[in-house]
């Protein structure tokens, strides 16, 4: 008889499914019933990886397979939280430490869904898509070390993770990480926009801007991130890219609209925390 799940994941969607390939990735569950998958709908590609590494996967949990769970991750829209909630409080032991993924909703809030259990909140970001994440959690007080430590290695399995010990933190957080990949892409497109305006071909314009960002990214990864150094090596004095740079790095450029880019999105997190 297969052993009662020790972990759930609520939620196979993009996120959920990339934690799933994480933990299989860092050897994090077996194929012995540790996991269950809960989704009432799932994808095809959640289907064929429950298959294939033999998980279990359901429409949703009953008393009997939660018995014995020792974390449940929340990859569930806000929206239907409260919903997902009003289920799982009725069976999970109060013990069960609760890991949410959903953008916006505080640990007050989640008190207020799940009762007075061990609670962790995270943001993570689209990367960890390919093993590539980067994701940050704040922990209630009554998260103690060991469970923080069970947090860090499944958060973790999709690249890198740190913990924050204010939650406030996290609205510059989703700013910065949670957001970000919408800006490298965006940098992507309008480097490729201003590269059609110079005359290239289009397709051409956007596979130059693509690799040189994702190039750009990976040297960067590299060499120990250090952005300005790199930068400085690129831009020789009275060459192109200090021609460039003139533009960006001056009033009104790409620094301040980017300081006024993160300050607005850090702004609207904070106000979704209130309104959630």
């Amino acid at each position: 008889m297969a052993r009662k799940p020790r972990l759930a994941l609520i939620g196979a969607g993009n996120m959920g499914m990339a934690l799933v390939a994480g933990w299989l990735d860092q050897g994090l569950i077996d194929q012995q019933g540790w996991l269950v998958i809960v989704d009432p709908v799932p994808s095809k590609t959640a289907q064929d990886i429950a298959q294939r590494f033999k998980i279990m996967i359901v429409p949703s949990l009953d008393k009997d397979q939660s018995s014995l769970l020792e974390t449940v991750v929340l990859a569930v829209k806000p929206k239907i939280m409260a919903e997902v909630a009003a289920t799982l409080t009725r069976i999970l032991p109060q013990g069960t430490m609760i890991v949410s993924v959903a953008a916006g909703l505080t640990l007050n809030r989640l008190q207020d869904y799940y009762g007075a259990r061990p609670l962790v909140r995270a943001m993570p970001n689209t990367p960890a898509a390919i093993g590539r994440g980067a994701t940050v959690f704040v922990a209630a007080p009554s998260v103690d070390e060991q469970a923080c430590a069970r947090a860090t290695a499944l958060l973790g399995a999709t690249g890198i993770v740190e913990q924050v010990y204010e939650e406030k933190a996290i609205d510059a957080v989703t700013a910065v990480s949670g957001s970000g990949p919408a800006y490298v892409f965006l940098l992507a497109e309008v480097m490729a926009a201003a590269g059609v305006a110079e005359g290239l071909e289009p397709a051409l314009a956007q596979k130059l801007a693509c690799e040189t960002v994702a190039g750009a990214g990976e040297l960067l990864r590299q060499r120990g991130c250090d952005p300005a150094q790199l930068r400085a090596e690129v831009s020789s004095p009275g060459g192109t890219t200090a021609a460039a740079m003139d533009v960006l790095m001056g009033s009104g450029g790409f620094a301040e609209i980017m300081r006024r880019a993160v300050s607005s999105a850090a702004r609207r997190s904070s106000q979704l925390g209130v309104q959630s």
